[in-house]
């Protein structure tokens, strides 16, 4: 029989609710757990934002260098005196009907390892089609192409990287340009082959003179760069009676005067009060 005074002390027994052990430990993961998917949401959107901006800044250069590849050729075709030598040229690679700002090759190859074909990037502008047009194709109408046997049909006219477009410049540019020429629609004398004959019928209502058809071509510069950037400027170009060339750009004028040619209207002459311009009967402007 055990003595009561000696006996030892019982075992407390554990509380109901269990061990609290490594709670601490558990919070402490989940903590760090929720702080890296904080961590990583904010590289993620870092990352997102530098594609965003980089993204941005390859457009805004393809703007610049395409309006860069129009006005590099704009001098050139200024000292080409027939323009018929442009249009006419069966291949358009020989001395007097191109730039003077020509690659080594059709198929370059870009700052990123892409490859580009111009002459497949010729046929998909002329007929929609990375394979040899047909007359028939160039003549389709297909929307973009409204002008059937006047459909221009461009040719390449200049192409390089943008780093080789000024000698006398440093550029540093990843981008490629190219650009084309052709005659433009305006005209009726279903010929696209040569730069000359009437005006539509419109036009020439709207003051236009019927025989001023001559002397009006088209330009379209694509600029090709890193991660796809790529970015298209069309515009005319005319001859004037001076030394300059008038150009009018689709994308700025609005398609009802695509392929229009230039006009200038005097605003004021000098020494003399000032002009304006009144809207005639027929829709057209008459300087007073």
């Amino acid at each position: 029989m055990t003595d009561p005074c000696c006996s030892s002390p019982s075992t407390p027994s554990p509380r109901a609710g269990g061990s609290e052990r490594g709670v601490a430990l558990v919070i402490a993961l989940l903590a760090m757990l929720l702080m890296t998917a904080l961590g990583m949401a904010l590289v993620l959107v870092s990352e997102t934002e530098s594609m965003i901006g980089a993204n941005y800044r390859d457009s805004v250069e393809a703007s610049y260098v395409a309006d860069a590849g129009i006005e590099r050729v704009m001098q050139d075709v200024l000292s080409i005196p027939e323009w018929n030598a442009i249009l006419t040229s069966p291949d358009n690679i020989r001395a007097g009907v191109t730039s003077g700002f020509i690659d080594g090759t059709v198929t370059p190859t870009l700052a990123d390892g892409r490859t580009i074909n111009l002459t497949s990037a010729t046929n998909m502008i002329n007929c929609n089609k990375t394979s040899s047009c047909s007359d028939a194709d160039m003549d389709a109408n297909d929307g973009e192409r409204q002008w059937s046997k006047n459909n221009p049909r461009f040719r390449l006219f200049a192409w390089g990287p943008v780093n080789d477009l000024n000698p006398t410049a440093t550029i540093n540019s990843p981008f490629y340009i190219a650009v084309w020429i052709a005659d433009d629609g305006a005209e009726n004398d279903d010929n696209p082959n040569e730069d000359g004959g009437p005006v539509s019928a419109a036009w020439a209502a709207d003051g236009m003179d019927k025989n001023s058809g001559s002397g009006v071509l088209t330009l379209r510069a694509e600029a090709f760069g890193p991660g796809g950037a790529h970015r298209v400027i069309e515009a005319t170009i005319a001859r004037t009676d001076s030394t300059e060339l008038e150009r009018g750009y689709t994308g700025q004028r609005g398609q009802d005067e695509q392929n229009r040619r230039a006009r200038k209207a005097s605003v004021q002459n000098p020494g003399t009060s000032l002009g304006r311009s009144t809207m005639s009967s027929n829709g057209g402007l008459v300087s007073q």
